[in-house]
């Protein structure tokens, strides 16, 4: 396992050094290469980050903006990771970032998947940051544990792109980047925040099974560096 644990005081002081340590690497690719790509998880825990993040000084127009993981739903949903994102990250000066949907109103998740494929191949191999969320059963992305494809989508032969995934408890059929698309990003972040979450990690660096704890293919395999960002 090769991750770095930042702790923070509280999540304002967390949502700060991250929004921070994701611009500076933002910048950086657009000097380097004139764009950047950013991938964000949904769910409460990230909104504090997502707004400071908005809020600096970047190219925005470099950069492009897609998400992690999407449930099946149109962005008006209040389910919609999209509709957070653009209420969060998409505004301020961020509102200049392109921006990428996994959802796509198409018949089927399983065809949705295919154009999110096509529409992010562009810019997501690799990803210059990645910021993921982790559910308190070790979840990551819509890596379930008992997910319907959860080995496909955790095999690192598995091809760069979008899959779905149901699962117990997950309700809507989910929309997720595979591991091999996410586990090579130039930064990799894992953002979580409160004591509870910070047991799930304990399990999740013990010894067991990658498909009961689908987290631990990051701690385990990931290419890049694994930067923990918690805060109680």
């Amino acid at each position: 396992m090769s991750a770095t644990m930042h702790i923070f005081e509280n999540g304002a002081a967390l949502a700060e050094a991250l929004a921070d340590a994701v611009g500076a690497r933002l910048a950086a690719a657009i000097a380097a290469r004139g764009m950047a790509s950013l991938a964000v998880s949904g769910g409460s825990t990230p909104k504090a980050f997502l707004q400071s993040l908005s809020r600096r000084e970047l190219d925005w127009a470099k950069v492009t903006v897609t998400l992690v993981d999407e449930r099946f739903v149109p962005p008006e949903s209040e389910r919609s990771n999209h509709g957070l994102v653009a209420a969060n990250l998409l505004q301020n000066k961020a509102a200049a970032a392109g921006f990428v949907p996994l959802y796509h109103a198409a018949e089927t998740a399983e065809a949705a998947a295919v154009i999110a494929s096509e529409a992010t191949a562009d810019f997501s191999a690799p990803f210059d940051v990645v910021v993921l969320g982790m559910g308190t059963d070790g979840h990551t992305a819509s890596f379930f544990p008992g997910g319907t494809r959860l080995e496909e989508a955790l095999d690192p032969a598995t091809p760069r792109g979008v899959i779905t995934m149901e699962a117990e408890g997950a309700g809507e059929t989910r929309l997720t980047f595979t591991f091999s698309s996410l586990q090579d990003a130039g930064y990799l972040v894992l953002h979580i925040e409160g004591n509870g979450k910070r047991e799930v990690l304990a399990r999740a660096e013990a010894p067991g099974n990658e498909l009961e704890m689908p987290i631990r293919a990051m701690l385990r395999r990931a290419a890049s560096p694994l930067q923990i960002y918690w805060a109680p």
